[in-house]
């Protein structure tokens, strides 16, 4: 049986992009899939995803009409009400490394959009002032990031805000569940397709609160599959890709977005030995498609350093200063077109 698989660039794949034909028996296309599965899974460590966590069904936020102090105060004092009930429910149903973590999110000084504490999480948290900020950075996680691992995701803002200054704002957007990155979910878009509605209706309250604002979504690993399936007519300036295993799009053209998109991999990341191929089975498509540092993909390609999967966000790292500089609108240094 001939089975089409698309190669991007990958390591194992040449290259060139190229279809290669393959006459596979059912066992020999497992055994394709499972080489696809090792691929990911193996470089990674990590805990799976933490089990259901009781917490209170949150009452619907009504929608924000302004992103004046006093509308944003009273969704942030809404939203830490939410997290204080979870948290109480979480330490009464003996979930003691939930409840610690949901004591430091309401934190008074800290700023949360939304909020669900079932299962592993969800968290729309806003580092700077959402109200005077003219730059704004979406940060979207990829696999295994959940409230019981949510320092990472902060830290991660909080780096890019810093190098991003005082008019700025980034949003840690925990707003998807994502999938364990060794899983099957973490080799196809379904998380994806979850997740992409939340996050378009997310970016188009955004900016329609903050018009004259710069907003830029910063995709990182499983994030940015989000964030190809969300980009089509989405008014945002940039659409970043980090460590991206591809965003089951053949190019940039096939994403059909007005923004400038970007991609860039550090020369240590594991992610450059993901097979770039969509296999097509009976009941699932396996991988994410062209790799977006390849040239034919089409993406603006930026210097990301030596760093590894989770370094994109390190503070003094090349990546990071190039990230703050494409929010800002300004060209990254080594800065190259895709051709």
């Amino acid at each position: 049986m001939a089975t089409a698989v698309r190669c991007g660039g990958g390591i194992g794949c040449g290259t060139v992009d190229r279809v290669i034909h393959l006459n596979v028996s059912g066992l020999r296309r497992g055994l394709l899939c499972a080489s696809i599965a090792a691929a990911v899974a193996v470089p990674v460590t990590g805990a799976a995803r933490p089990g259901a966590v009781p917490a209170p069904v949150p009452a619907p936020a009504a929608p924000l009409r302004a992103a004046s102090p006093a509308a944003l105060a009273a969704r942030y004092a809404a939203t830490r009400a939410a997290i204080v009930a979870a948290g109480r429910t979480a330490a009464e149903h003996g979930h003691s490394w939930r409840a610690r973590t949901l004591r430091d999110l309401a934190d008074p000084a800290r700023r949360f959009l939304a909020f669900d504490g079932r299962d592993g999480g969800l968290a729309v948290e806003v580092v700077g002032d959402l109200a005077t900020a003219r730059r704004i950075a979406v940060l979207v996680p990829g696999g295994d990031t959940h409230l019981d691992k949510y320092g990472l995701l902060r830290g991660g803002a909080l780096r890019l805000r810093q190098a991003l200054g005082d008019d700025s704002a980034v949003i840690a957007w925990l707003g998807y569940r994502t999938p364990n990155t060794v899983s099957l979910a973490a080799l196809t878009t379904g998380r994806a397709d979850e997740g992409a509605p939340a996050l378009r209706a997310f970016v188009r309250e955004l900016t329609a609160l903050k018009p004259a604002a710069r907003v830029s979504l910063v995709c990182h690993s499983y994030g940015s599959v989000v964030c190809g399936r969300a980009a089509p007519g989405l008014a945002v300036a940039d659409i970043v890709l980090v460590g991206s295993p591809g965003v089951a799009a053949d190019d940039v053209a096939a994403l059909r977005t007005p923004a400038t998109v970007w991609a860039g991999r550090g020369s240590g990341d594991w992610i450059a030995f993901v097979p770039h191929t969509r296999l097509r089975l009976p009941r699932v498509t396996l991988g994410f498609g062209a790799d977006p540092v390849a040239p034919p993909f089409g993406a603006r390609v930026f210097a990301a350093g030596d760093g590894g999967h989770s370094d994109y966000f390190k503070a003094g790292s090349p990546a990071l200063a190039n990230i703050a500089r494409i929010v800002s609108g300004r060209p990254p240094a080594e800065a190259r077109h895709a051709t």
